[in-house]
């Protein structure tokens, strides 16, 4: 939901999404490429790969020490753009 969004109204819309998590105690399912919001946002993450997970754990688990093959492609070319 933050994609289009430029960097001032995402952290907002994040805030947002956070302060409502907390006042309401609700989960929700967040679906994004960008892995800056994602690491912001999220507590658990998982990678799919043709439609199956192929890697999920604790944000900062997965992302400073990705177990998967493709994790670890999908990791190293986020950090080149």
């Amino acid at each position: 939901p933050t994609s289009s969004l430029d960097r001032s109204v995402q952290a907002q819309v994040i805030d947002l999404l956070r302060d409502l998590q907390m006042k309401h105690n609700f989960a929700y399912l967040f679906i994004s490429h960008d892995l800056k919001v994602v690491k912001a946002l999220c507590h658990r993450v998982m990678v799919l790969h043709h439609g199956r997970v192929v890697e999920s754990g604790p944000v900062d688990s997965v992302l400073q020490n990705p177990q998967d093959p493709y994790t670890q492609t999908l990791l190293a070319a986020a950090l080149l753009t």
